[in-house]
């Protein structure tokens, strides 16, 4: 514990030595936890999951899950799983691609829209893609009329750094994250505007271009992108307050990264970084370059940052207004407090009670937490104040 803590920020350090969660089987199918402002019970929603990746909840408060092997399924508000949908395009489910991110369009109620992100096979490799379809009340067994929206270009032979999160902003347009497909890098895709790689990019629910793209004009670039020099974007949420873009990505070895995601702006990968190469060695230039911007928060070692949502809630009023991200390797989540753009304090949950990586958090309607295990046999988790 002490070389790690020589790694991290005073603050950080009281948390991870004193303030790390105690958990205790309360019944046989609950997990009683005890945290700094909240104690927790955590139950299984269901499980059987073949590595949940993402989670959007429907009105009336069932769920719709993807599984990274190709599924998208309904999980009832009881846990009962409905069969996977049909209507799917071609999934390849290779590596960390799959079926990732599923969102439902502002006006669901209406429309009937749902979104997902996905790897898509084709000439030249795979890319991250989104395509939607309806869910009928009526065929509530696949989505109907499903069409690719968006796909990242170019495609390349590998099969990590998909990204991929998705957000409706409050003007009904869509931000998609992604990541830098693993390349080399000497080739600074990320870098490179005319190309998606290591980008965020906007577009409006039918797949097309918003005029005030901030990259609009330029012949040489992607008309998409709304940011870029990212690595691998896997959390997204919108700022309670000011309804900014906030990402969680991975970073190399050190370096995972939360950063405010605005137009134009450049965040530096692979020129900077707080993280190194994989078994050590420098990477880029450094942590710092003029015009590339620097993360709210990083973390150093990396605890592999996936999900991530602002609490808005009634069930944890002490936590309203805080970050809540999950980890992979670290099988944790961190809650981190603000005051504006600055992280003041962290706490890591749930480490040592639940013990499973853990791949994307939602608010759920009830104003409980929602948490997705990644395994082969993932489970949705509930998280409620224990009484």
């Amino acid at each position: 514990m002490a070389s790690l803590l020589t790694r991290l920020s005073p603050v950080l350090a009281c948390a991870a030595l004193g303030l790390m969660a105690a958990g205790a089987q309360a019944d046989d199918h609950a997990t009683i936890i005890e945290t700094e402002k909240a104690k927790l019970k955590v139950t299984t929603v269901t499980d059987g999951l073949r590595n949940p990746w993402g989670i959007a909840f429907l009105p009336g408060g069932d769920m719709l899950v993807t599984e990274r092997s190709g599924d998208l399924r309904i999980v009832g508000a009881d846990g009962t799983k409905g069969p996977a949908l049909k209507g799917l395009p071609e999934i390849a489910s290779r590596g960390q691609g799959g079926l990732l991110d599923v969102a439902i369009d502002p006006d669901f109620v209406d429309n009937r829209w749902v979104y997902f992100s996905f790897s898509e096979p084709g000439e030249g490799g795979t890319s991250t893609a989104v395509a939607r379809g309806k869910l009928m009340p009526n065929a509530q067994d696949e989505l109907q009329g499903v069409e690719v929206i968006f796909s990242q270009q170019p495609k390349v032979r590998s099969n990590g750094h998909f990204g991929s999160r998705l957000v409706f902003r409050d003007d009904g347009t869509l931000f998609i994250t992604m990541g830098d497909r693993q390349q080399d890098f000497e080739d600074n895709y990320p870098q490179e505007l005319n190309s998606h790689i290591g980008t965020v990019a906007r577009i409006h629910p039918d797949g097309s271009v918003p005029d005030d793209n901030p990259f609009v004009g330029d012949k040489d670039a992607q008309p998409e992108i709304w940011s870029y020099g990212h690595r691998n974007v896997q959390g997204a949420d919108l700022h309670p307050d000011t309804r900014e873009l906030w990402t969680g990505e991975h970073g190399p070895q050190g370096g995972d990264e939360i950063n405010v995601t605005r137009a134009g702006n450049n965040y530096g990968w692979p020129i900077i970084t707080y993280g190194e190469q994989y078994g050590g060695g420098k990477i880029g230039e450094g942590t710092e370059k003029e015009g590339m911007e620097q993360p709210v928060h990083y973390w150093d070692p990396s605890i592999a940052n996936a999900g991530m949502v602002f609490y808005t809630g009634n069930q944890f009023p002490e936590w309203r207004g805080n970050l809540l991200v999950t980890a992979l390797k670290f099988q944790l989540v961190s809650r981190l407090e603000l005051d504006g753009e600055k992280v003041t304090h962290e706490e890591r949950m749930f480490d040592e009670s639940i013990g499973k990586r853990l791949r994307d958090i939602e608010q759920g309607p009830d104003g409980n937490l929602y948490l997705l295990t990644d395994d082969r046999n993932g489970e949705i988790l509930k998280v409620e104040p224990a009484k």
